[in-house]
């Protein structure tokens, strides 16, 4: 059985996401965690060495960090894929939106709406934000007609905040496809459960 360490409306919800799509069998164990302003505080039942969450525990294994656990269970589920297994075409550009969320939209993201990007980081933002949108015009998802982990994990950002990625139709566009899914309402009814 899988246990996802969670924390309502935080990272993590988006994993209860993915597992959704996925149609796991898992459990979720709901944590306390620090938040912006001094909300919460670390729980002690949470594995996450820095006390964030996701954190995905799969047979005393210990899984973190979106990306990671996103590849993870995308490998361990293939009934219904939700990522490019190995040798498939896509599975290079797969690994590549995985990694450039981690590596490079949230760091310069969350640089440029806390007020401390510089040049570099501005530069950086129009360059992703150039290469995001001209994937989705190619789309309608990241690696074209097959909706991936990938996907679930920009489009979080989305989700919680709209105005961290410039105003463009095929963001909106992008998002609104998302919240029709069925996998994302389960998600959704489980976030606060």
């Amino acid at each position: 059985m899988l246990t996802l360490f969670h924390a309502p409306r935080s990272r993590s919800t988006r994993m209860i996401w993915l597992l959704e799509e996925l149609g796991a069998d898992y459990e979720i164990r709901t944590v306390n965690i620090a938040r912006q302003g001094g909300i919460g505080a670390r729980d002690p039942a949470n594995p996450h060495p820095h006390g964030q969450v996701p954190a995905l525990v799969d047979d005393g294994a210990l899984i973190t960090e979106s990306a990671a656990i996103a590849l993870y269970l995308t490998d361990k589920f293939r009934k219904h894929p939700m990522g490019p297994a190995v040798g498939d075409p896509l599975r290079g550009p797969y690994l590549t939106w995985l990694a450039y969320y981690a590596g490079v939209l949230e760091p310069v993201v969350t640089a440029r709406w806390s007020g401390k990007a510089g040049e570099a980081e501005n530069a950086a933002y129009e360059i992703m934000d150039g290469q995001l949108k001209e994937a989705l015009e190619r789309g309608p998802w990241l690696l074209g007609d097959s909706f991936s982990a990938a996907d679930i994990m920009f489009i979080s950002l989305l989700q919680f905040a709209r105005q961290m990625l410039p105003p463009h139709a095929v963001y909106d566009d992008w998002l609104a496809r998302a919240q029709d899914r069925p996998a994302l309402a389960r998600a959704l009814s489980k976030d606060d459960a």
